[in-house]
């Protein structure tokens, strides 16, 4: 691309000092006919755990190997050039702590540049060129391949993907031009947007299947094969279709539409808040129709906002508490103390309890046993495990024999004496302290000494629950959240009392279950239903002082959460709503609301007025009638403060009590146990952003704040007059 080669990239480079660098290794390989291919292998010297990486040196080292290859196929010295990777990864993209060290809109903006001018010469060299994706090929790995004429792929890749969006990005080296003119608008939607916010990629056979790749070659003869493909195209002999290209009907009839659709399943899950979704959309739009350059271009443009917005920063901050700090997790004893569990004991048969007994015996592979009040529940337990089992094997995701083996590890009983060699006993009964501590001094009578009591309460004291044990030591709390099978989070309560051996099992069978442990104390609420249990009790305090339902649901809408409050309230239960309150009000009288009128909605049993089909119309207008009568409305503005105030002096006094280690595990939780957005960073960020920290306590939870560097403004290319602000 001509016009990056005017540029000035040394600002970049005196940013990358500890750069790993992705180096650019060049041989020759002949073809038929006296030709040659020039075979560029990307290899930074580290194993398949350090993948290759493109950061700005890398990038310019690249970008020099394309010009002397364009030198020697001007003097006819090579005929094609091909771009492949070190065993198992081709490339992971950008290195993202790099590109969080951006220190202004420019150089946002720069890095963009260079991306363009680096992968971009493939197109340049006046020779066919191919990427051969031998492994991994995420982000700006993907961007390699998109920019290369042709693409080969071996058939065992397992992830291919543009995952930007979801880390606050766009696909800004290529892609989001480049794929939506290879494979069609409504294939690249799926890649782009789609994809990114459910956490899917692409195997070898979907990129094929979407006209990704030109062809695919088993993994033994992968690259020898790529070669002789390669040979074909060079000699004219192997023609290449591209039959998911878009014509001229899409880009004229279904562009626009399939855009417009993308859009409003966007709004509808996740709001407005999250900035690169629509960006990415603007960008997918404007693909159809103008040249190479120009969509280079509004990448650039679009990339540098980006890099220097709030939400880049965020989603950073958050991706590494999710891939490094839930790994590592705070306080958590030796794993040497935990305590090998050969069988796993339920008490209770209900559906929470099925649940559990279908991810312990699915992930821990050893026999597990439910109990329950009667026969008849017990059988109604193991059989809707059994039925579970059933559909995995029907949707091919576990084998015959699998299911098989799987089925024969449950069994069910109202004997408690079949609990006596169980090294793990989880409760999930009902909600009520009398209950559970009966339950649990019962249950004592008949296990091992060694065993571990662990109970899924949400909302009760684990030590009060313990109260009539002999040995409460063995006790920790174990609380999952619903769904059991797909919520990463699981909040380990450690009380006064439970032991070190206890803890580090807890721990160590939470990453068995392969779910992300925090330990929190012994406190009301933990840590996610605790700030819940304030955002909610606010926003019915709200409701109950006059203030309308849809005035409420607007007013916290900048937080991006991926429901409303009263949506929120309904899933969880508005029984279980009211009783969270009203615990937590128990608890804390001067900071939590109870609500009569939540206990009157629960009754009632609903406050969204939906359709047929569960999509929300409105109001229910006896909800509305329910809660008539308060004197002292809010407006929108009055009840974020209120909500943002109240969590910032929640939180402190959360860390002061020592309920979890820092901040960070805050927002772990909030984002792994309520899917508080990555692009807020959590809780704590936002609230330091929007000043509510220092209103509340004079200081942040993040010193420096955790926030973009651009205050001035780039004018960003649009096609619609839809912008999402921050």
């Amino acid at each position: 691309m001509s016009n990056y080669s005017a540029l000035d990239f040394t600002p970049l480079v005196e940013l990358s000092a500890d750069e790993v660098v992705t180096h650019s290794y060049v041989r020759d390989v002949p073809l038929s006919d006296g030709k040659t291919l020039a075979l560029v292998t990307l290899d930074n010297g580290r194993d398949h755990t350090r993948p290759n990486t493109l950061g700005p040196i890398t990038l310019l080292e690249f970008a020099m190997t394309m010009d002397l290859l364009r030198e020697r196929a001007a003097l006819g010295d090579i005929h094609g050039v091909a771009v492949t990777g070190k065993p198992f990864i081709l490339a992971a993209g950008a290195d993202l702590s790099k590109v969080s060290e951006i220190p202004s809109l420019a150089s946002g903006k720069l890095l963009a540049q260079l991306g363009h001018y680096a992968l971009g010469k493939q197109a340049d060299l006046g020779v066919p060129s191919f990427v051969f994706i031998n492994g991994l090929a995420l982000g700006g790995g993907l961007e390699i391949a998109l920019n290369a004429d042709y693409r080969t792929v071996d058939e065992t890749v397992p992830a291919i993907a543009l995952p930007e969006v979801s880390l606050g990005l766009i696909p800004g080296w290529g892609g989001s031009y480049l794929l939506p003119n290879l494979i069609g608008i409504e294939s690249a939607l799926k890649v782009i947007i789609e994809n990114p916010l459910k956490h899917r990629v692409l195997k070898a056979a979907d990129a094929m299947e979407l006209g990704i790749a030109d062809v695919q070659f088993a993994s033994a003869r992968f690259l020898e094969q790529s070669i002789q493909w390669a040979d074909g195209v060079v000699s004219g002999k192997t023609k290449v279709a591209r039959p998911h290209a878009p014509g001229k009907v899409e880009r004229l009839v279904k562009w626009d539409v399939a855009v417009g659709v993308a859009r409003k399943m966007l709004e509808n899950r996740i709001g407005t808040v999250a900035r690169s979704p629509y960006i990415a959309l603007d960008l997918l739009k404007a693909a159809k129709s103008g040249t190479r350059q120009e969509g280079f271009e509004r990448e650039d443009d679009s990339l540098a906002e980006l890099i220097a917005g709030d939400q880049l920063q965020a989603s950073i901050y958050a991706f590494n508490l999710v891939q490094k700090r839930a790994k590592r997790p705070a306080g958590a004893p030796d794993k040497a103390l935990a305590r090998p569990i050969k069988k796993v004991g339920v008490i209770g048969a209900g559906l929470m309890a099925s649940q559990f007994a279908l991810l312990f015996v699915r992930r821990l592979r050893v026999p597990v046993v439910i109990t329950d009040l009667d026969q008849a529940r017990v059988d109604k337990g193991v059989a809707y495990i059994h039925g579970e089992i059933l559909n995995l094997e029907t949707k091919k995701r576990i084998s015959p024999d699998e299911a098989n083996r799987l089925r024969a590890l449950v069994t069910g009983t109202t004997d408690k004496s079949q609990f006596a060699d169980a090294d793990w006993v989880i409760e999930a009964v009902f909600e009520e302290l009398g209950v559970k501590q009966d339950v649990f001094a019962e249950i004592e009578k008949h296990i091992s000494p060694d065993a571990i009591l662990a109970t899924n309460t949400s909302s009760l004291s684990v030590e009060q629950i313990g109260a009539k044990l002999a040995h409460p030591e063995r006790l920790v709390g174990f609380h999952f959240f619903n769904p059991v099978a797909i919520m990463p989070l699981i909040e380990v309560v450690n009380t006064p009392q439970t032991n070190d051996a206890t803890l580090s099992t807890a721990m160590v069978v939470a990453a068995k279950l392969r779910k992300n442990a925090v330990i929190t104390r012994d406190t009301p609420g933990f840590v996610v239903n605790r700030l819940l249990a304030k955002l909610l009790g606010e926003a019915m305090h709200a409701v109950d002082t006059g203030t309308p339902f849809d005035v409420v649901d607007g007013s916290l809408a900048k937080f991006g959460m991926p429901m409303t409050p009263f949506e929120l309230l309904e899933l969880v239960g508005l029984k279980v709503g009211a009783h969270v309150l009203d615990t937590h009000h128990a608890a804390f009288p001067d900071r939590f609301f109870e609500s009569a009128n939540l206990h009157k909605l629960a009754e009632y049993g609903t406050i969204l007025e939906r359709d047929a089909k569960g999509k929300i119309k409105g109001f229910d207008k006896g909800a509305v009638k329910i809660v008539a009568g308060g004197q002292t409305p809010m407006t929108a503005e009055q009840i974020l403060r209120r909500v943002e105030d109240g969590l910032a002096d929640e939180i402190k006094r959360m860390l002061d009590d020592g309920v979890v280690h820092a901040a960070e595990d805050i927002d772990l939780c909030m984002i792994l146990g309520a899917n508080w957005p990555f692009q807020m960073g959590g809780i704590t960020p936002y609230l330091d952003r929007v000043g509510a920290s220092e209103r509340v306590f004079q200081g942040t939870f993040h010193t420096p704040a955790i926030r973009g560097v651009g205050a001035e403004a780039l004018p960003v290319a649009r096609t619609t007059a839809t912008t999402v602000g921050d």
